[in-house]
């Protein structure tokens, strides 16, 4: 997902030249699901940069891999629905999801452009779509609480709830976490966490039954019509509610390795450190694409 506007990071951050040789972050988390077998890409991201990112992609991965760049828009919804109001921007991270709808026939990841997920989280989702006792299940690539927070200001993210087999239970979204001493507290709420929980970081294993899910919950919000100008729907969101209807089970899997992201122009210098370090240690080639 690549269809951000990076208000609190001052540009489009997705598009920001991080790596050694001025790679995008996106293009690392590629990198890394190519090596464990993935051969599909599909890029979301707004209409005005499609053409941008197609060149941009199409240059740099190998030929076998298919390529699809497409747009998340404001009137793509469901048959049947409308929507006339002045909203400025598409309808969240689960209708960026259903945007690509009629491309995907197979159990596929989903991640943030603008994230750095690991290698480790590419080979645990990779082994986990193709573990058959897991056939028709999803997943959740967690991350730890307080690996994941921003020195610069508070961050979203999506705590979650798990039982003893993995299985998830539920995920609540905190819009304004920031680490205070010892703790690390919702702004919002008040509610205090120790910073060990887990967290969803957006990379979630899918299956298409998602693509109905999300089209179902669409159409009730567009219908219910209340704060469309500028109401979302987040993918925790509507996985929450298939757990919830015992629609599909939930699996927590190991990201088996370090997340990091750019939440604020301030996070750059980090991410930049990041990416030249793993490089020389021999992590990536540089440059990524030969």
């Amino acid at each position: 997902m690549a269809a951000g506007s990076g208000s609190r990071y001052g540009k489009l951050k997705q598009f920001d030249g991080l790596g050694p040789n001025e790679e995008f972050l996106m293009e690392f988390s590629i990198f890394d699901a190519l090596e464990n077998d993935f051969d599909h890409v599909v890029a979301i991201t707004k209409k005005d940069n499609v053409t941008f990112l197609r060149d941009h992609l199409s240059a740099r991965l190998p030929k076998k891999i298919k390529l699809d760049v497409i747009a998340q828009e404001l009137m793509d919804i469901p048959e049947g629905c409308s929507y006339t109001g002045e909203r400025q921007k598409p309808w969240g991270t689960a209708h960026a999801v259903w945007t690509a709808r009629n491309l995907i026939n197979n159990p596929f990841v989903v991640i943030n452009a603008d994230d750095y997920y690991g290698k480790g989280a590419f080979k645990n989702a990779a082994n986990f779509i193709k573990d058959k006792k897991y056939k028709d299940a999803y997943g959740l690539v967690g991350y730890t609480l307080k690996d994941t927070l921003s020195e610069h200001g508070s961050v979203s993210r999506g705590v979650c709830e798990a039982n003893d087999k993995n299985t998830l239970i539920s995920v609540v979204e905190r819009t304004k976490l920031i680490q205070k001493g010892n703790v690390v507290v919702d702004q919002d709420s008040g509610v205090e966490f120790t910073g060990d929980e887990l967290v969803s970081m957006n990379y979630w294993i899918c299956r298409p039954t998602i693509f109905k899910a999300i089209e179902k919950d669409l159409r009730s919000f567009l219908q219910k019509g209340e704060n469309l100008e500028k109401g979302e729907i987040y993918i925790p969101f509507v996985i929450q509610e298939m757990v919830q209807r015992n629609e599909v089970m939930v699996k927590v899997v190991p990201s088996g390795g370090k997340w990091f992201g750019v939440t604020y122009a301030s996070d750059r210098e980090m991410a930049v450190s990041q990416l030249q370090e793993t490089t020389d240690k021999g992590g990536y080639p540089s440059p990524l694409w030969k």
